[in-house]
């Protein structure tokens, strides 16, 4: 199948978004799709099938078009491109079966393919393969260079990244133009076995992606000699067509021109059948093997009781995967790798391909997949974590160090706008345990529930507040302190509840109770309860939050409340850049130690 049939699909409405893209990647989709790729066309999310990545996710138009020629997608559907009503959008999301993972934001196709090469070479231990577009121009960004590290550290030679180097970039040339020789040297150095072609030689493109089966122990790049717009009269090669349309007085010639170069029409192309070599994803609830095992009392750090949940529920399911950037010895998911170490994925320190593989992991529910760094570098990989959303994916994240509890380390490692970050993700849960057994549990409810899971754990070491047989449920606080004459409803989270509850011992010494919530997840919040017990306490509520005021418990708590007449929120959180010291002198610092809150408490009584 030549070029043309799918740069007619790309062109045939005259309205899609990026034609010129699309064309210089023509032969390369004939060939991957009809030739090389093993799958199961009227199943594309099969478990057995090879995996396709347009990390390009703006050629989307020749992705629909390949799959109408594969007799997936209806040839009329592809008139319907990027209306309201429609699934096949500007860029692919996986609304689409044969889309796993959401492109578009630009440079990370090839960290989920890395996550799906790495699943399918050491979990599935299958021969389904795995390959990546991706355009000259997102080689700019540093996240694909992150990933062509990790495919080469860990021998990924399931996989195959494809550079559609056609010259042209949105606005003008990319950075080395078409100097093969560079894009060559710079795949080599990063450890690829890699092939320069010419990208519109569909004989050569089949050669070399059969080179790239027989090779072992390394990934492949095939560097593709591309022009932008190719087979389009006065378009090929030329630059300010990125994103336009082909004008509609000139669109009937160039389809006319192209139909006729077309040498073998009406010729019915099947893929190839992929090895049955892979079982069903398993889709059952996973469960602790057993109730925590704490004592109310035990101090325990938050961080500690997430690792040793995690490894307990990798016991529990072969399925758990964990993954880490190089932290794992301070967020404790060094417990895992020693109880499951063929389960456990070392990412160092790259956090955006971190999250890219954790999603690339979770794609067809191969695995149940955590990763886990410090809170405050997931704002590194925010843009992976949106593009995550959109993605659909089930990742699970945990973030440890939050807040100016840490301490002596400072500011750069404290977490004080992850709150704000993961609320501001659709599909996103957000737990903040405040002891190890609601640690244990917030871990299990994360392994069964669908979308981004955000665990926020702790450095200090804090008293565990609950019996091993506590219940536990998103959306769904704990009132762990109260008595029938409460006059104001203190919410804390994580180290602030236990500050809550010491000013809570502190205020009853002077004959002035508080109630006390713990929200357990800050997303989706408690509502019901905050408002019951604000109703009960007066309409006096205080939060307050190891957090900056922007984004986190406090405004979670207006947003809850902001209906009810007659309620007060008086919110105490972390106000401007902190500083390195003891967690408690910061604490007491920035006004959310048990002494600031039970003074605060101690002015809604005198009002």
């Amino acid at each position: 199948m030549s070029f043309h049939n799918f740069s007619a699909g790309c062109l045939s409405t005259g309205r899609s978004g990026h034609p010129t893209s699309c064309c210089s990647a023509a032969e390369l989709m004939s060939v991957l799709f009809f030739h090389t790729m093993r799958y199961k066309a009227d199943d594309p999310r099969n478990q057995c099938n090879d995996r396709f990545v347009l990390s390009k996710g703006h050629a989307a138009p020749v992705l629909y078009a390949a799959w109408a020629e594969a007799g997936y997608i209806k040839e009329s559907d592809l008139l319907n491109l990027r209306k309201l009503d429609c699934d096949l959008e500007g860029h692919p999301t996986p609304k689409l079966a044969f889309v796993d993972v959401a492109t578009g934001s630009l440079g990370q196709g090839l960290g989920a393919s890395c996550g799906m090469a790495y699943t399918g070479k050491y979990f599935d231990k299958s021969s389904y393969r795995v390959y990546c577009m991706l355009g000259d121009g997102e080689c700019a960004e540093g996240s694909v260079w992150e990933a062509m590290a990790f495919a080469s550290f860990y021998k990924l030679d399931n996989l195959v990244a494809i550079l559609d180097v056609n010259r042209l970039g949105q606005s003008g040339p990319a950075p080395l133009q078409h100097d093969m020789e560079i894009y060559r040297k710079r795949c080599e150095a990063f450890g690829w076995n890699t092939y320069v072609v010419d990208g519109h030689d569909v004989e050569e493109l089949c050669k070399a992606f059969w080179q790239a089966q027989q090779v072992k122990d390394k990934p492949t790049c095939i560097v593709a000699k591309t022009f932008k717009g190719k087979g389009l009269k006065n378009i090929e090669d030329q630059d300010n067509w990125h994103g336009k349309a082909i004008p509609k007085d000139k669109v009937d010639a160039l389809l006319n021109d192209l139909k006729a170069q077309i040498q073998v029409p009406n010729k019915t192309l099947k893929p190839q059948l992929p090895n049955e070599d892979t079982a069903p994803a398993d889709l059952s609830v996973i469960s602790l093997p057993s109730p925590p095992e704490y004592k109310k009392g035990d101090k325990v750090a938050t961080r500690r009781a997430y690792g040793l949940a995690l490894a307990r529920l990798g016991q529990a399911s072969k399925r758990v995967v964990a993954l880490d950037a190089e932290t794992k010895g301070s967020t404790f998911a060094e417990t895992f790798r020693k109880a499951s170490p063929d389960r456990f994925v070392e990412c160092f320190i790259a956090e955006q391909n971190l999250v890219s593989v954790a999603i690339g992991c979770a794609t067809r529910d191969r695995t149940v997949a955590f990763c886990s760094t410090f809170a405050a570098f997931f704002s590194r990989a925010y843009d992976q974590i949106r593009m995550g959303a959109i993605s659909q994916t089930n990742v699970n994240l945990a973030g440890s160090h939050c807040g100016v509890s840490i301490g002596e380390d400072g500011p750069s490692q404290m977490a004080l706008e992850d709150l704000a970050m993961f609320r501001a993700i659709p599909t996103c849960t957000v737990f903040y345990p405040s002891d190890a057994v609601s640690t244990e549990r917030a871990v299990e409810l994360a392994a069964n529930t669908k979308g981004i899971c955000f665990i926020r754990t702790s450095r200090p070491e804090t008293a565990v507040l609950y019996a091993p047989d506590e219940k536990f449920e998103i959306g769904v606080a704990k009132v762990v302190r109260q008595s029938a004459n409460d006059h104001v409803t203190v919410i804390g989270a994580g180290i602030t509840l236990h500050e809550a509850l010491a000013a809570a011992d502190m205020l009853a010494s002077e004959g002035k109770n508080i109630r006390v919530i713990d929200p357990f997840t800050i997303k989706p919040l408690d509502a019901a309860t905050i408002v019951s017990s604000a109703r009960a306490t007066g309409g006096q509520i205080i939060t307050v939050e190891d957090h900056y005021k922007e984004g986190g418990l406090g405004e979670a708590v207006l947003s809850a409340v902001g209906g009810e007449p007659g309620i007060v929120v008086t919110r105490l959180a972390v106000s401007g850049v902190p500083r390195s010291g003891k967690p408690n002198e910061l604490l007491d610092a920035f006004g959310i130690s048990a002494k600031h809150i039970a003074s605060a408490v101690r002015k809604t009584f005198a009002n």
